[in-house]
């Protein structure tokens, strides 16, 4: 119950951190229940939570988000949103970016989109992200746990992705100021 709870916040606009997606492959690599458990209950939750976001977005319309979040910042989310549509919200919900994705839905609320393709696609992206996570946790659940019980013997490892990762972010923003200027 709790992996179900954590995803409805998880949607909602307050931040979570990755919250369901952690406490999923903790509970599939324990191995208590199927990985397929953990994948519905937070998938169920997330798909929940994203349709509540969408609700009260779509209830009080762009006028009021625009008196709470400024014209400036919502109209390029909603101009984005009305660029890029389904692929934004798909690769949003489906990819654990460090973005707010409840923006997202928010957008999708007050631009008018529709409710069956809003939940449609929700549940499919993030059907496959939790299933993915917990697959690939139930897979490696062992060597996962064992991890984070003691990460002090893997420090090495763990300063190796942490440069690759900054490195990746380094390499992410030169390449876009290269963009900019051309």
């Amino acid at each position: 119950m709790g992996l179900f709870f954590l995803a409805i916040l998880d949607s909602s606009p307050l931040p979570t951190f990755g919250g369901p997606d952690i406490l999923t492959a903790i509970l599939a690599a324990a191995h208590r229940n199927p990985w397929y458990e953990y994948a519905a209950v937070a998938t169920a939750g997330s798909a929940i939570g994203a349709y509540l976001t969408f609700r009260i977005a779509r209830k009080a319309g762009s006028a009021y988000l625009h008196s709470k979040f400024g014209n400036r910042k919502l109209d390029a989310i909603l101009g984005f949103f009305h660029k890029w549509g389904t692929g934004a919200l798909a690769v949003s919900t489906a990819v654990p970016f460090p973005f707010p994705t409840s923006v997202l839905f928010a957008a999708a609320g007050a631009s008018n989109y529709s409710v069956g393709r809003f939940t449609t696609v929700v549940t499919i992206c993030r059907g496959i992200r939790y299933s993915l996570i917990a697959i690939i946790a139930d897979h490696y659940g062992r060597h996962f746990i064992r991890v984070l019980r003691h990460p002090a013997q893997y420090w090495g490892w763990s300063l190796v992705l942490a440069a690759v990762i900054f490195s990746l972010i380094m390499g992410g923003i030169a390449v876009n100021k290269r963009f900019a200027a051309a």
